[in-house]
């Protein structure tokens, strides 16, 4: 892998880390599926008490089986595979162009410096995240 792919992804890692965004890949789904299909069956077996015990023995069980599925952005950049990687550089090379840096640090300090680009290149990583890794993107609190 090139420095500069290494450098854009470190770019990428701190753009996430500074506004402490997090992902799940299809997680969420799973859980919400889980509580709504015990809330059902209470329904169906005991009304509205039945609703009430199912959908939280549901959420519950839904929170046990994704704990553990929210991953700092940065982890998942870091994760991605070379060929996600080129991809993602790409995307974010469409945005920044013809930018001239001989190091991470100062790739960083540009975008970082530069509000527009900062929003830019980081719309393109949630975009990339949502779309070819299909996650979703929550911002911890």
């Amino acid at each position: 892998m090139s420095q500069r792919i290494k450098d854009v992804m470190a770019l990428c890692c701190e753009l996430s880390a500074n506004q402490q965004i997090k992902t799940t890949v299809k997680g969420s789904s799973k859980g919400a599926a889980t509580a709504g299909g015990l809330a059902f069956a209470g329904g169906m077996l005991g009304g509205p008490l039945g609703i009430a015990v199912g959908g939280a023995v549901g959420g519950l069980l839904g929170c046990w089986l994704t704990s553990g599925q929210f991953k700092p952005l940065p982890q998942i950049i870091m994760e991605l595979s070379p060929m996600q990687q080129e991809k993602l550089y790409d995307d974010v090379m469409s945005i920044i162009g013809d930018v001239q840096w001989t190091d991470v640090a100062q790739l960083t300090a540009l975008v970082m410096g530069s509000a527009s680009l900062k929003q830019q290149v980081t719309a393109a990583l949630l975009g990339y995240v949502t779309k070819e890794l299909q996650a979703e993107v929550h911002y911890v609190d």
